[in-house]
């Protein structure tokens, strides 16, 4: 991989012209405009559209999304996410329900649920992910739950409140490799990362499914990858994914390299050596996009 520090900004490099295999075709479903329209009716947000994610154009075709939940401001400025920076709101005591109508409404039958940084509140907004999955599994029974949560700071208190509703999959996302993570996220660090996917696993063992994912691209090199797949692998993380970091806006971090489909594919068996349970790895990956392809061996 090409080796480029994260920290140069746009007006030492130009924005790079997409190649061939990142090119989006844009779909004509009815199925996008109802789901919009749903979206829009519950008032709910949607990491599609607030992170700006290349996806939501087939997920919403097909009739899913990622809700985000707590607000769409971020109490952290990561350099990589185009979700707005800003003080947020109080939370919506009625959002749980709301992503509950929703689920059933659109007959999920695996769901996403993430949410911003809220570093305002005491526990991270651990309780409201605890009253969503509650309130999602009462409307919906049997669907699968997955969320992607926030680091909580490494609360032992806050990622206990989110197992305590019992999701099926916990994702949390590393981001980058080590030498990259204090110029690529905010306030976040690569050991507290796997401290909170560690605590994850041994609080919860085989009844729970880890789960987390690297942007490619920004100037991590194979041998930095790699040795953080071993290190997710290290602390129990059963399932990975492998995508390309797209620069947002010209705000942003810069793309240093646009890896190659065929190199996506090398990684993908790099990490299938290694023990995970489920690798998804290509340009376009993203941590919620086709998550429900992983079918689950346990009972919901």
């Amino acid at each position: 991989m090409h080796n480029l520090n994260a920290t140069e900004t746009n007006s030492q490099l130009p924005r790079p012209r997409l190649p061939e295999w990142l090119r989006i075709k844009l779909p004509t479903s009815d199925t996008f405009a109802h789901t919009r329209s749903l979206l829009d009716e519950l008032k709910l947000h949607t990491v599609c559209e607030s992170a700006k994610c290349p996806n939501h154009w087939e997920c919403w075709s097909k009739g899913t999304a990622t809700f985000m939940i707590a607000g769409d401001r971020c109490t952290r400025a990561c350099g990589f996410c185009a979700v707005s920076t800003a003080k947020p709101l109080a939370l919506e005591a009625d959002e749980p329900g709301r992503v509950a109508e929703a689920t059933k409404r659109m007959r999920l039958k695996h769901v996403v649920i993430t949410a911003v940084a809220r570093d305002d509140l005491q526990d991270g907004g651990a309780d409201h992910f605890r009253r969503t999955i509650e309130a999602v599994r009462a409307a919906n029974p049997g669907i699968i739950i997955e969320v992607l949560t926030p680091d909580f700071l490494d609360k032992d208190s806050a990622i206990e409140m989110v197992l305590s509703a019992n999701p099926h999959i916990f994702n949390h996302n590393l981001e980058t490799v080590r030498r990259l993570t204090p110029s690529v996220r905010s306030r976040a660090t690569y050991d507290r990362s796997l401290s909170v996917l560690g605590k994850v696993k041994s609080k919860r063992g085989d009844t729970i499914y880890t789960k987390s994912g690297l942007m490619l691209g920004l100037g991590e090199t194979e041998e930095e990858l790699f040795t953080a797949m071993a290190d997710l692998r290290r602390v129990g993380c059963d399932i990975l994914t492998l995508g390309q970091y797209l620069q947002p806006t010209l705000k942003h971090l810069p793309v240093a390299e646009f890896v190659t489909p065929d190199k996506f594919a090398e990684y993908k068996e790099k990490a299938e050596s290694m023990s995970f349970a489920h690798v998804a790895s290509g340009p376009m990956v993203r941590s919620s996009y086709h998550a429900d392809e992983f079918h689950l061996p346990i009972a919901s």
